[in-house]
């Protein structure tokens, strides 16, 4: 039984392959090998396989894990993230697959497609001004542009000019943007003033951006300068903060003087009580002189009316 079944392995393996395998090997593939290396046998004999030992065997590749290779593509659209028409991108072969060339959006790259995109894009740098469309790079540009404002300080030489040459330079270091000489155009030849300033950039020849540029005075950035601006801030910050505690005191004793003022205002009555007092007291001696004055005043009238009497009687 064992010798036919091995003859007839035999015979298929002896006759002409009828396909030709694919040389990619399929996904979640593993490689092995045996732990226990088989002996040698002799010529025309089959290798003498332990039962147990031979059928132990270790991990040497598993092509699960190992890194997934990109496609490479040349977009044929504009897509969002990732590129304009005749850019030549690489992403997962998912999304190439699923999304990229189920849509239209890109192709393969072959040398047709390469040849052609490439003379697509030589004719719309080099062709008529009006005819030539703008790449995502540059809109990209653009767009920075517009909302960016270049600050330059001064430096401490007394040659320091601000020309196209340090403009340049800071646009690269502050903003990123690789400006050259010839697509930078300045209002002035070279200043050495404080002031505000502008430039124009041209963005491959089609777009033009106004950038202001605003020179500031020279700042030393060491340490010494940043403590010594650092214990000017909290000087000033003391400074401001005295008037203002002056303020709240002369609130607060204003605030006294209504208080004093509201009680005055609650406690009239008695006030009045006590000034109404007062006046009677004053008020007191006053009438007790008039009373000694009437009681005076008979007195005299009894001594000029006496005689009168007394000559009736006589």
């Amino acid at each position: 039984m064992w010798s036919s079944g091995r003859r007839v392995l035999q015979d298929l393996m002896s006759q002409p392959a009828v396909r030709s395998f694919s040389r990619t090997p399929p996904q979640n593939t593993v490689v092995v090998e045996r732990w226990w290396q088989v002996p040698l046998s002799k010529v025309g004999s089959p290798p003498r396989l332990h039962p147990r030992r031979h059928r132990v065997y270790k991990l040497v590749e598993d092509t699960k894990l190992a890194p997934k290779e990109k496609m490479e593509l040349i977009l044929t659209q504009t897509v969002p993230k990732l590129g304009g028409r005749g850019d030549t991108v690489f992403v997962k072969k998912s999304v190439g697959r699923n999304k990229l060339l189920s849509q239209g959006l890109a192709v393969y790259p072959s040398p047709d497609n390469k040849q052609m995109f490439a003379e697509e894009l030589r004719l719309l740098r080099e062709g008529k001004l009006e005819e030539r469309i703008q790449t995502r790079t540059g809109l990209m540009t653009v767009e920075i542009l517009k909302r960016s404002k270049l600050k330059i300080h001064q430096m401490p030489v007394e040659e320091f000019q601000l020309n196209k040459e340090v403009v340049c330079r800071h646009f690269q270091k502050k903003l990123g943007v690789v400006v050259p000489p010839h697509a930078l155009s300045l209002a002035f030849e070279s200043v050495r003033d404080v002031g505000d300033y502008w430039c124009e950039i041209t963005v491959n020849g089609m777009d033009t951006v106004r950038v202001p540029i605003t020179l500031l005075p020279y700042e030393d950035p060491s340490a010494s300068y940043q403590r010594q601006l650092k214990a000017e801030r909290q000087q000033t910050d003391a400074d401001v903060s005295e008037p203002a505690a002056a303020v709240e005191v002369g609130a607060a004793v204003d605030d006294d003087d209504a208080a004093v003022e509201v009680g005055a205002a609650v406690g009239g009555i008695p006030d009045a009580a006590v000034e109404a007092e007062a006046g009677k007291d004053s008020v007191r001696p006053v009438s007790g002189a008039a009373e000694e004055e009437t009681a005076a005043r008979p007195e005299t009238s009894r001594d000029t009316t006496a005689p009168s009497n007394s000559s009736k009687k006589d």
